[in-house]
């Protein structure tokens, strides 16, 4: 059958060795949505012409790896959409707040990383802050505020034992307020290539404390909330339900964005819904978009940007040309012809 191009993809491929380590992205621990990422970043900066970077693996040896781009590359901002952007990213690392957790060159170099993402996708909306709230209009329930400013790998006070007393933090956080002078924020959590199953920190007795008061769950003490794959977003509501509780703020949002396609964060992010509540005044409300809705949300203003968005991290069918330009070793293979030897005293 052949590809339909343009047309919405529902499933990756499994993408076979041989194409993978004509990119360079031959991963073999990788899921199927993270193999299929990976390539998309590679053909990404391949066709960008950036330089091929490199990790240290677990040997200890440096390796080239198709979606990384070269220590200078990424000086000159070549992991960001704009130089803009690539702008904010280098003075929000330089002031970041005091405790948070930005590790320099994965925002640099890596392009498979969730947080060049959040940059790419959200600086542009602390430029122009209107446009930032008529995108949060279009997608979230009952959101009536005016966007005032945006703060990345944002926590209200790290280790704080008001709040979760670890160091739980958010991608990014708007602060709004609306008509009546109600404070509000919309907390970000941003996932690419994650598969929700990442190393665990320690949990604190704090934890089941705001799990209990919060009254956010069906069963606070439920022991799903507690682990893989549903751990992380159960402590970032905690925290951001904390804030409101703390008198920081009247309302808020927590909203996870992934690509539809990785299933594993979308079946994380459904799962952890079936743990919550109705939504009350004064709750924090968990909304999971996809990566293309915002996209698409978006391009109703800024469509270059949309499109940019789009062909760096939503547009699979590259994927499929990567695998369409490979298609001949798909057949079975073909008989080899013996070719018969010409005589010795042939001309």
């Amino acid at each position: 059958m052949a590809p339909e191009f343009g047309k919405p993809i529902h499933q990756l491929p499994l993408i076979p060795a041989d194409v993978l380590k004509k990119h360079r992205v031959h991963e073999p621990l990788d899921t199927r949505f993270r193999s299929a990422a990976r390539l998309l970043q590679a053909l990404w900066r391949e066709d960008r012409n950036l330089p091929i970077g490199s990790y240290v693996n677990e040997h200890g040896k440096r390796r080239k790896l198709g979606s990384r781009i070269a220590e200078g590359a990424g000086r000159l901002g070549g992991n960001f959409l704009t130089p803009e952007i690539a702008n904010t990213a280098r003075r929000e690392a330089a002031y970041r707040e005091i405790g948070a957790l930005i590790d320099a060159e994965r925002l640099a170099t890596n392009l498979l990383s969730s947080m060049p993402l959040a940059f790419n996708l959200l600086a542009p909306w602390g430029h122009t802050l209107e446009r930032a709230s008529s995108y949060l209009i279009e997608l979230l329930p009952a959101f009536t505020g005016s966007a005032r400013q945006l703060l990345f790998e944002h926590s209200p006070g790290r280790g704080n034992p008001k709040y979760t007393g670890d160091y739980t933090a958010f991608d990014a956080l708007i602060r709004y307020s609306d008509s009546q002078g109600r404070n509000g924020f919309v907390a970000f959590e941003l996932k690419y290539s994650e598969s929700m199953r990442e190393p665990m920190p320690e949990l604190k007795p704090r934890h089941a404390e705001l799990s209990e008061s919060s009254g956010l769950f069906t069963d606070p003490a439920a022991a799903a909330l507690r682990s893989n794959p549903l751990q992380q977003l159960w402590r970032e509501h905690l925290l951001a339900q904390s804030m409101i509780d703390n008198g920081l703020y009247d309302e808020g949002y927590l909203v996870v964005i992934a690509p539809a396609l990785n299933y594993h964060v979308q079946d994380a992010a459904e799962a952890y819904q079936a743990q919550l509540r109705e939504p009350e005044d004064g709750k924090v409300r968990f909304v999971n978009p996809s990566l293309e809705d915002v996209i698409e949300v978006i391009r109703l203003s800024d469509p270059a940007h949309a499109e940019a968005l789009y062909h760096r991290y939503c547009n699979f069918w590259l994927v499929d040309g990567a695998l369409e330009l490979n298609a001949p070793t798909f057949g079975p293979a073909r008989p080899r012809t013996r070719q018969r030897r010409k005589p010795v005293n042939a001309g």
